[in-house]
């Protein structure tokens, strides 16, 4: 690909025309239902975990995706030809060929969508354990038996390399969903993590998205308006709400690289991205 320079009517173009998001959730609260907040013809969900019992009635299409050798054709489809993937590297022009070939019905479902919503990154990782403890590298050279460390390198490795063609991909918004998990330590301390298989692609993701948002549930606390206003109560709570930005007095994960979120929004994602695209439309 031949260097040449974006104008600011084009960067502000393509920054209108996509946004990457990694939303975290704890089990049950209603991730997968905010596929009803999207404009159905515009949205994909590529279903890993079949999940999908929750929105039978959402009128958009769906991809099931079973193992993580799919998963990683579905995303060279998504993303098109990695520039600097070498002939024999998945997302390379070779392997973007090869998955048109197999799958040319779903190049054109593909191109016409402008959301792909991934439900969810806690099951991608966890298909990328299993496919990674039969690779060569999940195995000692000296002894043959397994080797847990390279399995848990070569999962990081891909995971990785998948969220970041995504990121690429041209034009289109991608929602990564996922579990959040409460941590306690010895010290009766709560945090809470994303849950996903490997350290590595859990502390990277937040670089490698513009929008980090954590979905739990809330209690009323005074007039809703601000943030004081809520309590965070993931057990009893009856208001679920996004939590947006760093440093919130929840300590839930976030992070706002528009800058132009509430420290909490209404669990809309439609509304989510006019407010951060700032068009009073969908990216």
């Amino acid at each position: 690909m031949a260097l040449r320079i974006i104008t600011a009517d084009e960067r502000i173009s393509a920054a209108q025309g996509k946004t990457t998001i990694a939303l975290f959730g704890p089990s049950g609260v209603g991730k997968t239902s905010l596929l009803k907040t999207l404009p159905a013809a515009e949205t994909l969900c590529i279903d890993l975990e079949a999940g999908m019992k929750s929105v039978q009635d959402w009128p958009g299409d769906s991809i099931p995706v079973r193992t993580f050798a799919d998963a990683l054709d579905i995303a060279c489809l998504i993303g098109g030809v990695n520039p600097a993937a070498d002939e024999t590297s998945v997302f390379c022009e070779r392997h973007y060929n090869h998955v048109v070939g197999l799958y040319p019905d779903l190049v054109a479902l593909v191109a016409k969508k402008r959301i792909v919503f991934v439900d969810s990154i806690t099951d991608l990782t966890r298909q990328a354990m299993a496919w990674a403890k039969t690779r060569p590298e999940a195995f000692s050279e000296k002894s043959g038996k397994p080797d847990t460390r390279g399995a848990y390198g070569l999962l990081a490795r891909e995971v990785i390399g998948l969220l970041k063609h995504l990121q690429h991909a041209e034009a289109k918004t991608v929602i990564f969903v996922g579990i959040l998990e409460k941590v306690t330590d010895e010290f009766s301390r709560i945090t809470w993590q994303p849950q996903m298989e490997g350290g590595k692609a859990g502390r990277e993701l937040p670089g490698i998205v513009d929008q980090v948002i954590s979905m739990s549930l809330f209690a009323p606390d005074g007039d809703p308006g601000s943030a004081a206003d809520w309590r965070h109560d993931p057990e009893r709570g009856e208001v679920r709400r996004f939590v947006c930005r760093a440093g919130n007095p929840f300590g839930l994960p976030a992070k706002d690289r528009s800058g132009r979120l509430d420290v909490t929004e209404p669990p809309d994602l439609g509304a989510l991205l006019s407010k951060i695209n700032a068009k009073g439309q969908y990216p």
